[in-house]
């Protein structure tokens, strides 16, 4: 299973952390407001019905027979209180309700028959009922039954408003974390563009020690280990150009020489004529490996751009290898790009000697310019490039259809690395791909070409 990014699981901690404080703080403050309502409204409803119970009182005292019925129904009792009373075994109630007496509880009618008033809250019809009972003279008892629903409703209004403000604080706790997070990962980010950078090609990439203070040791080693590596790159160029330099010149002297024994092959026995060609033959393969070495140590300079015709030149390049120039397509509002003509007349030279010693010769050159974007594709009708050596096939000594490959074939190796260094001086990429019906496709893309 991926493990999230550090993003998602920052911002996921703040998010929880927040909905963990606010869910502690709501049930706290729910309680509290909660215990403080049900005391004032049983303080109320104990009021009220000790008001209540001296007014049936003074009317059940005032005459001889009274009418119980007549003097509960004086009573003020509202919308939420019922009064009940129980005199001689008998049931009064001040409002015509069917099962009032059952919502008394025992208990409750034991403690009052004792003498004792005593105040208990109950369910009645799925409701929560606070009962009060206040025993009177001669064994009677007077019972207020007194509805909370509308208690019950603030304390939900009260429960979703603290639902929403705990999912809000959630919301702003995630909404932080991801600010925080993008704030810690923001010098990360400029670590990782400048990696890419290097990687890219462009040795200038460097990150500033103060503007992090946390990260300056950081900083410092990054741009040291550049330096290190801009400096070691240069050392390595530099061997790979006077190496190849000095071998120039011996190798033109073996070039003529060579030359003198490959006209003289008619005159000499079929064995000496046979090494003669050998000779030739790699003295020329040679020279073709140190104009290569040579490419591409100074294929790191940036391009020398100016104005290019891409199609005339792409249908020189082909005629200049015998392909039919009329392979070639353009796609777009112009075939004048901003680009280097001698790396693009190189980069196609390359790409066509490819397809001819690998796919069986090109059969389309796509010229395609959008925006500022420049695009060349070179297709062959060989077997194609195999999955496993798609990702090597632009590094250097890598040829045919292995990446191993060391021997075999006329070529170094070093053909697809040089159109790798070419698009790269361009600020591009150079890939191989599937092409529709068989085949490869390599697909070079050139940035800021339009003139």
């Amino acid at each position: 299973m991926r493990r999230a990014g550090l993003r998602v699981r920052v911002t996921a901690g703040f998010a929880a952390g927040a909905l963990t404080l606010s869910a502690l703080m709501a049930l706290v403050s729910y309680q509290i407001t909660r215990g403080s309502l049900l005391n004032e409204r049983e303080g109320t409803a104990v009021r009220a019905a000790y008001y209540d119970a001296a007014v049936v009182r003074a009317g059940l005292g005032s005459v001889a027979q009274p009418d119980v019925a007549a003097v509960l129904s004086s009573l003020d009792t509202g919308e939420n209180r019922r009064a009940v009373l129980q005199r001689g075994g008998a049931w009064y109630a001040s409002k015509a309700d069917s099962g009032l007496r059952e919502t008394i509880p025992a208990a409750l009618q034991q403690t009052a028959g004792g003498g004792r008033a005593a105040v208990q809250r109950v369910r009645a019809d799925g409701v929560p009922t606070l009962v009060v009972a206040l025993p009177l003279a001669d064994g009677d008892v007077f019972y207020e039954v007194d509805s909370l629903q509308e208690l019950q409703h603030t304390l939900g209004v009260l429960t979703l408003v603290l639902t929403l403000v705990a999912l809000g604080t959630a919301a702003i706790g995630a909404a932080l974390g991801w600010y925080a997070a993008r704030y810690v990962l923001r010098p990360l980010t400029r670590v990782v563009d400048a990696a890419e950078g290097i990687a890219a090609g462009r040795s200038d990439a460097r990150l500033d020690p103060g503007g992090e203070p946390e990260l300056a040791r950081l900083s410092t080693s990054f741009n040291h280990m550049v330096d290190e590596l801009s400096a070691r790159n240069e050392r390595d160029r530099r061997f790979a150009a006077d190496v190849s330099h000095e071998l120039r010149s011996p190798l033109q002297t073996l070039a003529a020489a060579a030359s003198v024994l490959d006209k003289r092959r008619p005159q000499m026995d079929p064995r000496s004529a046979t090494a003669a060609g050998l000779v030739t033959d790699e003295l020329s393969r040679f020279q073709g490996l140190v104009n290569d070495l040579l490419e591409l140590a100074r294929s790191d300079r940036s391009a020398d751009r100016a104005p290019v015709d891409v199609a005339e030149l792409a249908r020189q390049v082909c005629r200049e290898r015998h392909t039919g120039a009329d392979i070639v397509a353009v796609a777009g509002p112009s075939e004048v790009w901003l680009v280097d003509r001698r790396r693009i007349a190189q980069l196609l030279g390359n790409l066509l000697d490819n397809a001819e010693a690998y796919g069986g010769g090109a059969t389309a050159i796509r010229l395609t310019l959008d925006e500022d974007r420049g695009t060349l594709e070179v297709d062959d009708e060989g077997p194609g490039v195999s999955p496993d050596d798609k990702p090597v096939i632009f590094d250097r000594f890598v040829r045919g259809r292995s990446a191993g490959a060391r021997a075999g074939g006329d070529g170094a190796g070093l053909g697809l690395a040089l159109v790798a260094q070419h698009a790269a001086a361009h600020g591009g990429t150079a890939t191989v791909l599937d092409r529709p019906g068989g085949g490869a496709r390599f697909r070079v893309e050139l940035v800021g070409c339009r003139p």
